[in-house]
């Protein structure tokens, strides 16, 4: 009987020892990420939006207040960037080179910080990750930055096109993976959209609004499992879940690439959107809430439901800070009163979308760093980033702030001197898009 005992005891350490190595080896820890910043000569101000808006000769009068009403409503302020190629006014004839020209800018710009700033050899990287949905050149992405840095011939590397906004998330996830078999290993995960190619010059309202709503921008993330680099890391990833609705046919459409009556290329997005981004979030917070919520906050929302009563989940007592996508006033609206959000919670997002606009998969990163910039993410936080793509797809993860941070990255500027405009500059320019008839100023480029 008592060698059964032991033999008992001995397989229930043996066990957990197993378990508890294969945890340690699941770790991801976010060592350092960089936002990109492009030149002051790309800002996009309300002068500047509005002849981009002008020049269009194929909208009409009702075309043009649409769309400067969408950019007036957008939340978007005058320090957002543009590419190069639009700002000169060669948006009707865009290029490949354009677009990778944008790609090597953001490259150069945030990736030489990023190794300078962590004493991290590219070398050294073991795992690469690209996603840019709107541009797959060959040789890919990854591959021109793995010949721009000159990285080892025995990268792993993978190019994600086509997964939208929430890319990054998926991007997190291929490396969570990849670290469950590799030990003692680094990745670099870069993050970003080409808007130069992807102008719409169209005039179908469903697809004219990502010309209001989307920016330059990117990002690029160093992340390891070394736990001699714990210390030296910013977040812990804690969980990952991943929502797909492909199946369903409205949610498939509901934003996508394609061409309009006349030929045009450009983006559409459906009116079903909200509904089916709405679909997505509660299916997949319902896994979320299991994973980051207390047994007690769980007990008291299923007693409360069962009992017929109004049952509200209090996210915040698991969650101390809500990353959500900027991809517009209106969806962190939405957000912020499914969750029972104080505005507050989601003045990061909105401080994001005002000063850089919707950078697309990089966007959650710039919310990130506007948290960190104010000092709000202090040592053992929970951090939840809600993400948003086509598909339709919502990703969601939650991480853990394993030191106090503050560092200001791109947010210098704005912390520096306390700049949170409250006066929207593009309603006090083109507030006559209200009237009800088309009646532009005297001497207004609107006027034919």
């Amino acid at each position: 009987m008592e060698l059964i005992m032991l033999a008992i005891c001995i397989w229930t350490l043996l066990f957990s020892l197993y378990h508890f190595c294969k945890k340690r080896d699941q770790r991801c820890y976010l060592v350092h990420y960089e936002c990109h910043k492009p030149s002051d000569d790309r800002k996009l101000d309300t002068e500047l939006s509005g002849s981009i808006v002008a020049r269009n000769l194929n909208l009409g009068h009702l075309e043009y207040k649409f769309m400067l009403r969408a950019i007036v409503n957008s939340g978007i302020g005058e320090d957002s960037y543009g590419p190069r190629n639009i700002i000169d006014g060669r948006e009707n004839s865009q290029s490949l080179e354009d677009g990778i020209l944008e790609m090597d800018e953001f490259f150069k710009d945030t990736l030489s910080q990023l190794f300078v700033k962590t004493k991290v050899s590219p070398k050294e990287i073991d795992l690469l990750v690209v996603n840019v949905s709107l541009l797959s050149c060959v040789p890919s992405l990854a591959s021109r930055i793995i010949n721009m840095y000159r990285m080892r011939d025995d990268i792993k590397s993978y190019n994600l096109s086509g997964m939208g906004c929430s890319a990054s998330i998926i991007s997190i996830n291929i490396v969570s993976n990849f670290f469950k078999s590799h030990r003692n290993s680094m990745a670099l995960v870069v993050t970003s959209e080409s808007i130069a190619p992807n102008w719409y010059s169209g005039n179908d309202k469903s697809m004219m609004l990502t010309n209001c709503l989307f920016r330059s921008g990117g990002c690029a993330m160093l992340l390891t499992n070394k736990p001699a680099m714990k210390s030296h890391s910013k977040l812990q990833l804690k969980c990952l879940v991943r929502t797909h609705l492909g199946a369903s046919d409205e949610a498939y459409t509901c934003g996508m690439q394609k061409e309009d009556s006349q030929g045009i290329l450009g983006f559409y997005l459906d009116k079903s959107l909200p509904k089916t981004a709405k679909r997505a979030f509660t299916q997949n917070i319902a896994v979320i809430a299991k994973t980051c919520l207390s047994y007690t906050e769980l007990l008291r929302y299923f007693v409360m439901k069962y009992s017929k009563k109004k049952a509200t989940l209090n996210f915040k007592a698991g969650i101390d800070h809500f990353c959500m996508h900027p991809g517009g006033t209106a969806v962190i609206e939405e957000i912020r009163k499914g969750l029972g959000l104080n505005h507050e919670d989601v003045e990061p997002s909105k401080m994001s979308l005002r000063r850089f606009g919707n950078t697309s998969a990089s966007s959650l990163w710039y919310v990130l760093g506007y948290m960190e910039a104010q000092k709000r993410l202090k040592k053992g936080d929970k951090l939840w980033m809600i993400g948003f793509g086509s598909g339709f797809k919502c990703n969601n993860c939650v991480w853990e702030v394993i030191r106090d941070l503050e560092d200001v990255n791109v947010w210098e500027d704005v912390i520096k001197n306390g700049k949170k405009e409250e006066v929207n500059p593009f309603m006090d320019r083109f507030s006559w898009i209200n009237w009800d008839t088309y009646d532009p100023p005297p001497g207004s480029q609107f006027q034919r």
